[in-house]
């Protein structure tokens, strides 16, 4: 698989997201630890070098699962996980705090439950208002200098945010959504990134399983899936979002493909700096998304996929939406 540079940090350009195996997108119904693991194991094998998980999933069940898949292999794997919604000072999941002292308690149970002396890649999940960002990164400064952690990344972060933090310390990588249905950090965010030559790393590059066109009707959505409330899958939106699905179906019938390598074979025409993270829990999805890397799409076929109708709704409820630092 071919490689790209996350700032100094070198990643398949092809990565897989560990959060649905530990149940994030609903309540935890039909979760098979074994299968997760064999999946990692796939990926590697398959030459994927970049996970991604955050104490959060589970909580902290994603991050033991990837422990347990990358032992004995470890010198195989950048291991990337997230810290700061979750408060160890006895606020718990869902508290976000970036507090240096947080941090601290956060990146060692990290570390024990990854099982390993250090990690690769760590992120602050979400911008915490109530601790500077200069604050936060000094103190993951301490630890990177400290050898527990090589690199740093952002979540959700805000252009000013983005530069504050970077001015501090080298930051590796942001992380946020992008996809053939969500694009809007392609007018601010990306030529910041490149200025400061920070890595990019799309979460949902498959528009939450959307862009798969493997749902056709909100029924085929469990009670129980967040995405039931999701305003890109409920209403009108749905019935109107179908139509940019159908377009990329179209594509991948023509490239051979499926649509779901054709949604990845785009966001990796976008950059040499680019490596998504499609999240999967199962084996056959991590082949059918990996093989994504030996796709060309032709100058016409992107520029209809460039062209597509943009996704209707938002991309999270009103709440989460909240959380994303602007």
């Amino acid at each position: 698989m071919k490689h790209v540079s996350l700032g100094a940090l070198d990643v398949s350009r092809i990565g897989l997201g560990a959060m649905t195996m530990a149940g994030v997108y609903t309540s935890g119904g039909g979760l098979d630890d074994d299968e997760s693991i064999r999946t990692i194991h796939r990926a590697l094998d398959l030459g994927v070098t970049h996970i991604d998980t955050a104490e959060i999933y589970g909580p902290f069940h994603s991050e033991e699962l990837v422990g347990r898949a990358i032992r004995g292999r470890r010198d195989q794997v950048v291991v990337a996980t997230k810290f700061g919604l979750v408060s160890h000072a006895g606020g718990g999941p869902g508290v976000t705090d970036s507090s240096p002292a947080n941090v601290r308690l956060a990146v060692e149970g990290s570390l024990t439950r990854l099982g390993t002396d250090h990690i690769d890649l760590y992120y602050q999940h979400r911008v915490d208002p109530d601790t500077p960002i200069e604050d936060t990164v000094g103190a993951l400064a301490e630890l990177v200098a400290e050898g527990k952690i090589r690199h740093l990344g952002l979540s959700e972060a805000g252009p000013a945010t983005i530069r504050r933090a970077h001015a501090v310390h080298p930051i590796a990588a942001l992380q946020t959504e992008y996809s053939l249905w969500t694009r809007d950090v392609e007018e601010e965010m990306l030529p910041l990134l490149r200025e400061l030559g920070i890595g990019f790393v799309p979460y949902s590059p498959l528009g939450h399983g959307f862009l798969t066109g493997r749902l056709r009707t909100p029924d085929d959505i469990p009670d129980d899936d967040w995405r039931k409330t999701n305003p890109r899958f409920t209403g009108e939106n749905f019935q109107r979002n179908l139509r940019v699905v159908d377009e990329v179906k179209a594509v991948a019938d023509e490239a051979g493909a499926t649509p779901a390598q054709v949604a990845l074979a785009w966001l990796l025409a976008q950059g040499d700096d680019i490596a998504p993270i499609p999240g999967t829990r199962r084996v056959a999805r991590v082949e059918e998304n990996t093989a994504a890397d030996g796709i060309e799409l032709t100058g016409d076929q992107l520029e209809r996929l460039n062209n597509l109708t943009p996704a209707a709704g938002d991309r999270h409820d009103e709440l989460n939406m909240a959380a994303v630092d602007r």
